[in-house]
């Protein structure tokens, strides 16, 4: 759901081999414990063959401020993968005869741009080309205040349509907020109850729900970013995101959902080809995600600071979900080398090092930055410890550094090197780079 800076869990894995056994856990313990020690990485993961946990870990804290631990039993909010509950929950109405992929969306909204020719088959894939909300500048200024569906659909009809239905996919979480609203209005029934009735209480799942306003008592966490230190995020109200983001649960059940996905516990296999089934690199409620020669299917997610990722490979029956509270990475390394040891691979332990500015050289950085032939500014700023930047229209986010004036933000993969003889910055990121130069004050 969020609109950060940071790149999605949709990159290429890369790994091999058969899972034959059961690896031995004392590497990767020994990898979580460094995560946990050097501040990189809070929540809970579970690793699984075969419909059985063979893996499970907690790190961090669901509580900061209390000192409160993660465990196997803290739930977290999981962002996008709720699409995939909302689409099951849309297939099971198709197989109910209750709807079709080739309704369309003017029978239930009709003044939203393009209703007339938009279908439930396209909004499932993103090929609706109705405008993502979380994009705009202004969602920040309304996502953690209460909406109605009424609120909800002029935030969606005033972004209008970005192009011709059909013609493309591009995501937008638009697309499943509608969705959400069709499945209640389909069953006459709130979609928190719905999701209890088709999906929770058939495969018994014990801690996923429609989320409301985080309660840590309940188990629940509250979510963080990294800022020298664990800084609250903020809350997003839930009746934002819908289906689209409002679950909560933990890598257990998350794995025990996407495993009856697959083994025919909630859908037909006729409507998982459907789903599975990719048109510009969507399916319909999840993506494909290669790990060399193997196939994994499943989503990822993030909103406000929890990041989360669901992926199940179908031929070797072995699943990995993640659901993070906090992570101060790029959460990809982290689920390549959780893989590396599910498929019996070596992996690294990484070695953290910090280069220790004082503030006097920091100073020296902050500033406005600009480039003249892009539309964005960078703000850099410092708390007298750490240095952070922030783009146009984003969240700030922090930056770490092992070598005098060379900066990371390691989960989008940016670099930023400074040159402060000569008022400059060089930004890379994604095989991108760019020069931004200080404002004269």
């Amino acid at each position: 759901m969020k609109n950060k800076i940071i790149l999605t869990l949709g990159s290429i894995l890369t790994a091999t081999t058969l899972l034959a056994q059961t690896p031995d856990k004392t590497k990767l313990d020994q990898y979580m414990d460094v995560l946990e020690a050097n501040n990189k990485y809070m929540g809970s993961i579970a690793i699984a063959k075969d419909g059985k946990i063979i893996y499970s870990r907690s790190t961090g804290f669901a509580d900061v401020e209390n000192n409160k631990k993660n465990t196997a039993a803290t739930k977290f909010r999981i962002g996008s993968i709720s699409k995939m509950f909302t689409a099951t929950m849309v297939f099971k109405a198709i197989e109910e005869k209750k709807l079709k992929l080739t309704d369309k969306l003017d029978t239930y909204y009709p003044n939203i741009p393009e209703a007339s020719t938009i279908t439930i088959a396209q909004m499932l894939s993103h090929r609706s080309g109705i405008h993502n909300f979380t994009n705009d500048p202004s969602y920040y200024a309304w996502s953690n205040i209460p909406q109605t569906e009424a609120q909800m659909i002029e935030n969606i009809t005033r972004g209008g349509s970005d192009f011709e239905p059909d013609t493309k996919a591009d995501y937008s979480n638009a697309n499943y907020v509608l969705l959400s609203y069709i499945l209640e209005k389909t069953y006459k029934k709130p979609y928190k109850e719905l999701l209890t009735e088709k999906i929770i209480k058939p495969l018994k799942l014990t801690n996923t729900y429609m989320g409301g306003k985080i309660n840590p008592a309940a188990n629940e966490a509250n979510s963080y970013g990294y800022m020298g230190k664990w800084e609250k995020d903020m809350e997003t109200d839930m009746s934002v995101p819908m289906g689209a983001g409002a679950v909560v649960s933990n890598p257990t059940d998350l794995s025990q959902f996407i495993e009856a996905l697959f083994s025919g516990k909630l859908v037909s296999q006729a409507s998982l080809e459907q789903m599975k089934t990719l048109r510009d690199e969507y399916g319909m409620g999840m993506f494909r995600f290669p790990f060399e020669e193997k196939k994994s299917y499943g989503h990822s997610g993030g909103i406000d600071g929890f990041t989360s990722f669901l992926a199940y490979f179908p031929n070797e029956k072995v699943t990995l979900a993640m659901t993070s509270n906090g992570a101060n990475m790029n959460t990809n390394d982290l689920s390549i080398n959780l893989l590396n040891w599910a498929f019996g691979k070596p992996f690294e332990i990484p070695e953290f090092k910090t280069y220790n500015y004082t503030a006097a050289e920091l100073d020296q950085l902050i500033g406005i930055y600009t480039n003249t032939q892009m539309p964005v500014n960078f703000v850099i700023s410092t708390n007298g410890k750490i240095l952070s930047a922030q783009a146009s229209g984003q969240q700030s986010f922090p930056l770490e550094s092992a070598e005098k004036n060379i900066f990371t933000f390691s989960p989008a993969g940016i670099t930023i090197t400074f040159y402060p003889e000569t008022k400059r910055f060089i930004i890379e990121q994604g095989g991108g780079s760019y020069t931004f130069t200080k404002k004269e004050d």
